[in-house]
């Protein structure tokens, strides 16, 4: 055991056994994920309609709007709490000190990048979610068609930005060993497996 600042830290560099920020992370991912894509599904139902008809899925256009705003405002809500978990986790991040990641990235730069694009990308998304409320209660209350084009196209720019986002995160547990106990058991000298057999 470490300590760091007072904390007991484990063999994942952290205060407890399971980091927070990459359980959070899927969280964000999902719910944002979700949103985006029932509002497409609402906006392209006119298309879909013969489909769904024939399927004998009873569907309305309002009823995946409703989806897509729920989940974007819970997914403001819980990007909050992954970024908080996250800045808190790259503070005890002690990640290896040579090398370079799958993009030519080295540990500290993609820590930088990461952390800067974790506030980014929250503010991205807030800002998202007022405009989205914007267009459903004011702009667009009385239109069949909830949300803007443009929303749409920069809900898609927002998926490839998270996705790219993601990777830097994964090159930070899998290739720098970021909080991955795996990697700082073997770094400490000891074998991972006989430490996980009962």
């Amino acid at each position: 055991m470490s300590y760091y600042l007072g904390l007991e830290l484990g063999a994942n560099g952290l205060p407890y056994e399971v980091p927070l920020h990459p359980n959070f992370v899927h969280l964000t991912l999902g719910l944002f994920i979700v949103a985006v894509l029932f509002d497409i599904a609402a906006t392209l139902m006119p298309f879909a309609r013969p489909i769904l008809k024939f399927l004998e899925l009873p569907t309305l256009s309002s009823g995946f709007y409703d989806v897509g705003w729920y989940n974007l405002v819970a997914a403001v809500g819980v990007t909050f709490l992954t970024v908080t978990a996250g800045f808190f986790e790259l503070w005890l991040a002690l990640p290896a000190p040579a090398g370079t990641s799958a993009w030519g990235l080295t540990a500290g730069t993609t820590m930088f990048i990461h952390g800067v694009g974790g506030m980014a990308l929250l503010g991205a998304m807030a800002g998202m979610s007022v405009w989205r409320g914007l267009q459903r209660y004011q702009w667009r209350r009385d239109r069949h068609q909830q949300v803007q084009w443009s929303y749409l196209a920069v809900g898609l720019v927002m998926l490839f930005a998270l996705y790219v986002h993601g990777t830097l995160g994964a090159h930070l547990g899998e290739e720098f060993g970021v909080h991955n106990t795996a990697a700082n058991l073997v770094r400490m000298g000891k074998n991972p497996n006989l430490l996980l057999k009962p």
